[in-house]
């Protein structure tokens, strides 16, 4: 099998560095893409700008292949989703030449001539990769390897708060919409509901805000399941990515003018739908009427899809990789507190099978792109026979000055640790860690 390429099935950030790393370890690498450009999927949300910075937004490897193509990297500056596609992933896409083949999308892996039942001659087998082209084509490609980047962006989480879509999501589909919203002038005047409490909602949340500023009339509605807006703001000063911290500032702000409306412990339990308009209904019975848009932006889950045929070990409750899952737990850690995860760790029973990047956590958020590159690097080290580079740790995650995660689901206090207190704003009541938030400086 040594003679078969290694497939890399998705030309995101972590696949293409993947490739790069493989081909600088003389490895024969296939990196298999269903969009029609590298990037496809940052490219959809191209208009949000990142919260980390150029130097965290680029690998190793791919820098050194790009250097010698008379690249420089970018120094500093936090780029747009379409920059970095732009300016770092479509140039080395371009290194990697024939390397990728886009168009192409992966419908299953499986070892040949085994299904995933079979024991006998298992790992002796190589890799069967189950593809479909552009034109509705069947192919099918042999490798020694498989390195699953394929992200979970495909699988947005509904907006329904125990995991299914709300009664009445599906049929309201037309005003719901999963993605950041880019040009929201269209809904002047109308009245909006953001749902969910991460980064993707605080961007949403921050555009509508400027809009209703501007177009007296519009209405903005934050629906958030847990019962505190603490978690919203992050850790402060003591973020280890400004941006971030930013982000956390600019939402405090928005909750102190007014102009959103936030609603804690609201689960959303049904949409309704009368006269065009919607009717969202909480698991309480709470209700927020004459919505025109809806934008549910609640996480991502991974497709595991193509990988029913291999034998796989997943967490149960993030279907992240098994042996990640402790130390990714939203219920436990934070993003600062989240360890190197390497070959070791994204080991699969499927000996020579990884699932990196956004895929790999699952469910859990806070991935960050510097994690999935260190993810890359070890796997090939390992690939290659390189076991001491793929034990090594060259990771460094940057604090997010939050010390603990989001486990006490109903509870007023989580986040920042602080002594138990209350901050009154108007007719909110602030929990201790949003109290500490608003001691940041604007931005």
């Amino acid at each position: 099998m040594s003679q078969l390429p290694v497939v890399v099935v998705g030309a995101g950030p972590q696949g293409l560095a993947a490739a790069a790393h493989l081909t600088e370890r003389g490895l024969d690498t296939i990196v298999l893409e269903k969009g029609e450009r590298a990037g496809a999927a940052i490219a959809e949300w191209g208009h949000v700008r990142l919260f980390s910075a150029w130097p965290e937004l680029t690998d190793t490897a791919a820098r050194r292949i790009l250097e010698q193509t008379g690249w420089s990297a970018p120094a500093a500056g936090y780029p747009t989703g379409a920059e970095w596609v732009r300016d770092y992933l479509t140039p080395l896409a371009d290194a990697l030449g024939d390397r990728i083949r886009y168009g192409t999308t992966v419908t299953g892996i499986a070892r040949q001539g085994r299904d995933k039942v079979v024991d006998a001659g298992r790992k002796s087998q190589p890799f069967v990769v189950h593809t479909h082209d552009s034109d509705g084509g069947e192919g099918r490609m042999l490798a020694r390897a498989v390195i699953d980047a394929s992200g979970t962006w495909t699988l947005p989480n509904p907006a329904g708060a125990d995991g299914f879509p709300a009664i009445g999501e599906a049929a309201a589909s037309d005003h719901i919409s999963y993605r950041i919203p880019d040009d929201v002038a269209e809904l002047a005047g109308a009245h909006v509901v953001v749902v969910g409490a991460g980064h993707s909602a605080t961007h949403a949340v921050l555009r509508l805000n400027e809009l209703a500023r501007r177009a007296p009339g519009t209405r903005v509605t934050w629906l958030l399941r847990r019962g505190s807006v603490s978690n919203v703001f992050g850790g402060g000063t003591g973020d280890g990515l400004p941006e971030r911290a930013a982000l956390g500032t600019r939402a405090r702000k928005v909750i102190e003018s007014g102009v959103v409306d936030v609603v804690t412990g609201f689960r959303v339990d049904a949409v309704d739908r009368l006269s065009g308009l919607l009717t969202i209904r909480a698991e309480d019975g709470r209700e927020v009427t004459g919505v025109a848009q809806v934008f549910a932006l609640t996480g991502f889950r991974p497709d595991t899809e193509i990988l029913r045929e291999v034998r796989i070990d997943l967490d149960a409750t993030l279907e992240a990789v098994a042996g990640i899952a402790a130390d990714i737990d939203p219920n436990i850690h934070s993003c600062g507190s989240v360890a190197a995860t390497g070959a070791r760790q994204l080991a699969q029973p499927e000996q020579g099978l990884f699932i990196v990047g956004a895929k790999s956590y699952g469910r859990a958020p806070t991935f960050l792109a510097l994690t999935g590159y260190e993810q890359v690097r070890s796997v090939v080290a390992h690939l290659a026979g390189d076991h001491e580079a793929a034990a090594r740790n060259e990771l460094t995650l940057p604090d997010t000055g939050v010390c603990g995660g989001a486990g006490d689901f109903d509870e007023s206090a989580s986040g920042c640790c602080a002594a138990p207190a209350v901050l009154q704003i108007g007719s909110r009541t602030l929990g201790a860690s949003a109290a500490s938030a608003l001691t940041l400086e604007s931005r």
